[in-house]
């Protein structure tokens, strides 16, 4: 009695062997699974884009800190233009175009919140809708993996009766543009990127 149970039990462990062993081979035939999806490094073109997009910014950033309302106008209206003629096209490595979308989203929305700063009359709601922008422009400088420098995340806890803000910089010193002149070195650095290190 015992051994035509062992006999079947061994018939059904080979069964099932062999039937793991024809899935596997089923998947394989279907070729490799799909790997995530990877961005090549930009365009020189792009890069020069971006470049114009990170020079308006630190343009605006810079008359904040220093309080300047018609500079932070001037350098907005820059960055609109610069925003809204951003090579998206030129992203490389995007076979799906969801990084290219992702990308008009952002510079899209920088380009409102530039839109907004420009109109709005006090420093401290210019410097409101700068920190939109901020958020934006951070984001879509992960999204496309910009290259082209390093960059320096950077945030105060007292901004804005201390709900906190972020900005970015091109460089590790704290020039905080949401208080300028008042507190120029509260913050601190919280992240930085830097896509050109392969």
């Amino acid at each position: 009695m015992r051994r035509p149970i062992i006999l079947l039990l061994t018939l059904l462990a080979l069964g099932s062997g062999g039937y793991f062993l024809f899935c596997n081979k089923a998947q394989e035939d279907r070729g490799p699974k799909d790997q995530p999806l990877k961005i090549s490094d930009n365009t020189g073109s792009f890069n020069q884009s971006f470049d114009k997009l990170l020079a308006s910014y630190f343009l605006i950033k810079d008359a904040l800190f220093a309080g300047d309302t018609l500079k932070a106008n001037s350098a907005a209206a820059t960055l609109i233009v610069a925003a809204d003629s951003l090579k998206t096209e030129e992203i490389k490595g995007d076979t799906s175009g969801a990084l290219k979308a992702t990308a008009q989203d952002f510079a899209g929305t920088i380009s409102g919140w530039g839109k907004g700063l420009i109109g709005e009359k006090g420093i401290e709601a210019k410097r409101k809708e700068f920190e939109m922008i901020s958020d934006a422009l951070w984001s879509l400088t992960r999204t496309v993996k910009y290259s082209g420098q390093k960059l320096f995340y950077q945030y105060c806890p007292m901004a804005f009766d201390n709900k906190g803000a972020y900005w970015m910089s091109n460089q590790r010193e704290i020039k905080n543009p949401y208080f300028g002149e008042i507190m120029p070195v509260c913050g601190s650095l919280e992240d930085s990127v830097d896509y050109s290190i392969k």
